[in-house]
């Protein structure tokens, strides 16, 4: 029995759905997800992975080899739930097939995101006068509760807002008849990059300024070379906040904005590996702060440094530390696996603007500002985050696989060409 059509069609719809709610409500992101899933099954169009699900199915597959060894199997089954986020490789690449569709899920993301930035600023108004109201100082009045959108914490709100800025960037930069569309770009990317740095999250700022450069950098030379000017005389106008939170990054403000706290969690992950550098201490354990203070070096003094000890603030660390060296090495395989796939696939275009470019573009940068930011914060153990750079991957392996293509069609010629990778 042939499933009906419309099957398909509900495949892309809930996997788009699916990606994109995921900027205003992880419950509703999910319960679209499993949706998802249930219609791809049922329509019978061909279950794909990307090449990148390789080494991400491997790092999954350490972790359950890791947990098994854990002192505390059940502490570490929210990460075997968590498990179920990375399907959304399956229904991003299954569904959404043509390179029409991935731009029609970039250009939603772009919007949505563009709307979470407006409340972010509008919470950004509300500390303001809340500061002004308590006659406090705002640095250390805001620091402490920063804007978060539609998110429970800042950190997730910057890492997503980091992708919509990057990926309206790369829009921007080569995507065909852009004139056309500069009265939305251009507002859509000047309240997001606002947001971003009324945020104050200094691991995005440097993200951002890293994955924006290599985007200027493919776009003109000169462009690239002019960032480091503009963004001195950027910093000379910005608010007096935003200029003691730059300067922050190397010369921080004991306890308001101390680094010290990442030097302890990176330092007492360095002892983890040591121990345990093949399966790690176990999924979650490293949250147990007994657990973490038995690893602190014995040259830290006490009390630690205010700051939030739940994990270890730098993915390569924290992974190895948690789960082992192996794991570690599995998941840098897989970012840098993409990054290399996109890069192949960009030196095989014509030169020019066009759609594959501006995808296969904004991915590589979505990647880039991943692993920068992933030197500072746990960013990819965050559920938000995660699957909307599972499905980004998703999109630019699907640009690097597909020839132009305008229509909407889900199957055809257009999927049997030779893949350019």
């Amino acid at each position: 029995m042939v499933p009906p059509p419309f099957l398909r069609r509900l495949s892309l719809w809930l996997a788009l759905a699916a990606a994109i709610s995921i900027l205003i409500s992880i419950a509703v992101s999910q319960i679209l997800l499993a949706l998802a899933v249930t219609a791809l099954l049922l329509s019978g169009l061909p279950l794909r992975w990307p090449r990148v699900a390789l080494p991400i199915g491997l790092f999954l597959g350490w972790t359950l080899v890791s947990l098994g060894f854990s002192p505390d199997p059940g502490a570490g089954m929210p990460q075997v739930r968590k498990m179920f986020v990375f399907l959304m490789l399956l229904i991003v690449y299954s569904a959404v097939r043509t390179v029409a569709e991935a731009r029609w899920l970039i250009l939603a993301w772009i919007g949505v995101g563009s709307v979470t930035a407006g409340r972010g600023l509008a919470q950004f108004a509300a500390d303001v006068a809340g500061a002004r109201a308590a006659h406090v100082n705002f640095y250390q009045f805001y620091i402490a509760d920063r804007i978060r959108g539609f998110m429970s914490h800042w950190m997730t709100f910057s890492g997503q807002e980091l992708y919509v800025l990057l990926l309206v960037a790369a829009f921007l930069l080569f995507a065909p008849d852009v004139k056309k569309r500069l009265w939305i770009g251009l507002p859509c990317a000047a309240v997001v990059g606002l947001a971003l740095v009324l945020s104050d999250t200094r691991s995005i700022w440097i993200a951002a300024v890293v994955a924006g450069f290599y985007l200027l950098w493919a776009w003109r030379t000169w462009a690239a070379l002019a960032m480091p000017v503009a963004l001195a005389i950027g910093l000379a106008v910005a608010p007096a906040a935003v200029q003691q939170r730059a300067v922050s990054i190397v010369r921080p403000t004991k306890q308001t904005d101390s680094n010290e706290h990442r030097i302890v969690c990176w330092r007492t992950g360095w002892q983890m590996i040591q121990a345990h550098p093949v399966l790690g201490v176990g999924p979650e354990i490293i949250a147990k702060r007994e657990v973490f203070d038995s690893y602190v070096p014995a040259d830290i003094a006490r009390p630690l440094p205010e700051g939030w000890y739940g994990h270890l603030h730098n993915i390569y660390i924290h992974y190895a530390a948690e789960r082992g060296i192996p794991a570690a090495l599995f998941l840098t395989a897989a970012l840098l696996m993409a990054l290399n796939d996109f890069r192949r696939a960009l030196g095989r275009l014509p030169p020019g603007r066009s759609e594959r470019r501006f995808l296969l573009h904004g991915a590589a940068a979505c990647v880039i500002g991943t692993m920068v930011s992933g030197v500072f914060e746990l960013n990819l153990g965050d559920t938000e985050v995660l699957t909307m750079f599972l499905a980004i991957l998703c999109i630019g392996y699907l640009a690097a696989e597909r020839p132009e293509a305008s229509g909407g069609t889900v199957s055809g010629a257009a999927d049997r060409v030779k893949p350019l990778i």
